[in-house]
């Protein structure tokens, strides 16, 4: 494993770790991530959402922090208030593997920003 790869991977687990300060659950994975990020951006609070609205809301969560590398733009929100997207720069063509790196450091860009959360690894704060 590359030292950027496992630099990345200490970040990660440290934001949940921060996240779970937050919510007293800790996410299991980068979707459960998302989610919360779609709850958040919707900005309804807490509720029962469907499996649609799932998958809608981690797509609002996936254009929310793709935005900040300007992949996308805000174009408004439907007469429901929900958030719509469009994409503005062709996102680059990985695997499987990249994508999931590339979504988890703008998350974790997400959280410095929006919340203005350190996200560091753990070697670094022992430092």
């Amino acid at each position: 494993m590359f030292k950027r790869d496992l630099d990345l991977e200490r970040q990660w687990n440290h934001l949940l770790a921060e996240i779970e300060k937050q919510i007293q659950k800790k996410p299991k994975d980068l979707n459960e991530v998302l989610f919360l990020i779609g709850v958040q951006e919707l900005g309804r609070g807490a509720q029962l959402f469907e499996k649609e609205e799932k998958q809608d809301l981690m797509h609002i969560a996936i254009c929310k922090v793709l935005s900040l590398a300007g992949y996308y733009e805000l174009e408004g929100l439907d007469k429901d208030g929900w958030p719509h997207w469009k994409l503005i720069k062709k996102l680059p063509h990985f695997d499987l593997l990249e994508q999931e790196k590339l979504l988890k450091m703008h998350v974790i860009e997400y959280f410095e920003k929006e919340y203005e959360w350190k996200i560091f690894s753990i070697t670094e704060s022992e430092a």
